[in-house]
């Protein structure tokens, strides 16, 4: 009898957070009361009292049974590919995108936390939690970065660390794409495909031109500097002349 009691306290707690999840991706969670995710999940709001302080200790238990495309295995570089260093970022990157195509749940919270969610003092720790995911991703990608171009695989003349950012935004921009629109393009199949792309187009990089320095014209003379030259010259051919 305790072990069913036990399970079914578990499931109504599974319960509640489903509904959130779904309220919250509906309405925002600025806008959702608790009312709202009793209502979803059927059940009264001291059941949800009894699981959860408030509405920011149920967002922040919702966003933390959820790992995130940028958390875990695919944002790890495979210590193999030590020899092939930009191969293990091309793994990494397109990894992440295969990833949120194929967690529809990861997606779903993703959107919250991003599009849906005002980070007032309570829900720091997500806020928090998702700052620490994207810098350590970002610093994984640098060292990925640096590998490739001291093995030749790019360019000596590439700043490892600008491009890191520029593909990071590149991911940030296909998944918060992904959770708008789902349908724009299947990512699940053309995730290495669109890495490449951009790869690609690193490995050509031309090496940014020299800026020289501009020479300096002289600075023009004063007028009042010029006429007693012109007046020397004319009385020297006038002496010639005579």
């Amino acid at each position: 009898m305790v072990r069913r009691t036990k399970d079914e306290a578990v499931e109504t707690r599974n319960q509640i957070l489903d509904a959130a999840e779904r309220v919250f991706s509906e309405r925002g969670v600025s806008r959702t009361s608790l009312a709202d995710i009793a209502e979803a999940a059927a059940v009264t709001r001291g059941a949800i009292y009894w699981h959860f302080k408030d509405k920011a200790d149920l967002f922040c238990e919702m966003v933390a049974r959820v790992t995130m495309p940028m958390e875990g295995a695919p944002c790890q570089l495979d210590q193999s590919d030590a020899v092939d260093p930009l191969a293990g970022v091309r793994t990494m990157l397109a990894g992440i995108l295969q990833r949120a195509a194929g967690d529809a749940q990861a997606r779903r919270v993703f959107h919250i936390v991003f599009n849906k969610c005002e980070y007032v003092d309570e829900m720091q720790p997500v806020w928090q939690r998702f700052r620490e995911m994207q810098a350590g991703c970002l610093a994984r990608l640098e060292q990925g970065l640096t590998a490739a171009i001291a093995s030749g695989q790019l360019p000596a003349h590439l700043d490892a660390q600008r491009t890191a950012v520029g593909l990071h935004a590149l991911v940030n921009g296909l998944l918060s794409k992904l959770v708008m629109d789902p349908d724009y393009m299947p990512l699940e199949s053309n995730a290495s495909l669109v890495v490449d792309v951009f790869l690609d187009a690193l490995r050509g990089m031309p090496q940014p031109p020299v800026n020289k320095p501009v020479p300096r014209k002289p600075a023009p003379a004063a007028r009042g500097a010029r006429a007693p030259r012109v007046k020397a010259v004319k009385s020297a051919a006038r002496l010639r002349r005579s």
